[in-house]
């Protein structure tokens, strides 16, 4: 969480698209074209398959490859964030300002502690890091929650619920057989409503908690001569908002509507044509 998940590059097109790999190419083919003989690029051509060949599987070709994937990932990562925080309402946004200063004070009072605990210090580090982004992202989702809530009348669908349930008996097979899914997709609905309200809940109480233990950490790191004293209470902590998260993100994909329902919503064919009953 601390830090943006990094995909193992294709080293041998990084290889290729090198940039002096592609001046060397290009000088082959401009010599080619000067002299009016081939020769000049059947030699690039040779040593281009060595240099594929050789260059992709070097260790140090490799880490630079990943040292610069990882800055492009990482600034773009950062700027999904600032977007992010840039949408927060203002009391989140002011939450979000207090925590940075904590973290500030935080790091202040680690770098005082001896050289040797610097290594681990810079690792809490990240995860200062990773746990201010956490925030601004159960924030954000908190927010989409909220709209929707606001958008979405429960009442009124339980209303809909009960008047086409009421009149199903009445109903003909066919309109029977529609508004069976009709009421199956209204109660995932309803479901969906509820499970929305708990997730606000739970991200609340989740923002609560990074804030209370962030502050706990300021108060510890003032007397503290090990940073290794905090490093279970903020495994822990990362460990249960990333578990938040993912619960966050799930509610989406269980109240997708599914193949078999939204199939289920269109008539059978009639006039060689097939369409929606329901938009």
């Amino acid at each position: 969480m601390t830090q943006p998940q990094q995909r193992e590059p294709n080293f041998v097109r990084e290889a290729f698209h090198w940039q002096y790999n592609l001046i060397a190419l290009g000088g082959a083919v401009a010599a080619s074209l000067v002299s009016l003989s081939p020769l000049p690029l059947m030699l690039a051509a040779g040593v281009e398959l060595m240099y594929i060949a050789t260059v992709p599987n070097m260790s140090r070709f490799r880490r630079l490859v990943r040292s610069r994937q990882y800055e492009v990932e990482k600034k773009q990562h950062d700027e999904m964030l600032k977007g992010l925080l840039y949408a927060l309402p203002p009391e989140a946004k002011g939450r979000y300002r207090q925590l940075q200063e904590i973290c500030g004070k935080i790091r202040l009072n680690l770098a005082q502690l001896s050289s040797t605990s610097q290594i681990f210090v810079s690792q809490l580090d990240g995860r200062l890091n990773g746990l201010l982004a956490a925030f601004v992202r159960l924030s954000n989702y908190d927010v989409q929650h909220i709209q929707y809530l606001q958008s979405t009348n429960a009442d009124a669908i339980k209303r809909e619920i009960g008047a086409l349930s009421s009149r199903l008996p009445k109903d003909s097979p066919r309109v029977q057989e529609v508004n069976r899914k009709r009421i199956e997709i209204l109660e995932k609905r309803v479901e969906k409503f509820g499970k929305i309200q708990e997730n606000r809940q739970v991200i609340d109480a989740q923002c609560r908690a990074i804030e209370d233990v962030l502050q706990l950490i300021r108060e510890q790191s003032m007397t503290m001569s090990d940073p290794r004293q905090v490093s279970e209470r903020l495994d822990s902590l990362v460990r249960d908002v990333e578990s938040t998260e993912d619960a966050v993100r799930e509610v989406e994909g269980i109240f997708q509507m599914s193949p078999e329902i939204e199939g289920s919503l269109e008539p059978p064919e009639a006039g060689g044509g097939r369409g929606r009953l329901l938009n």
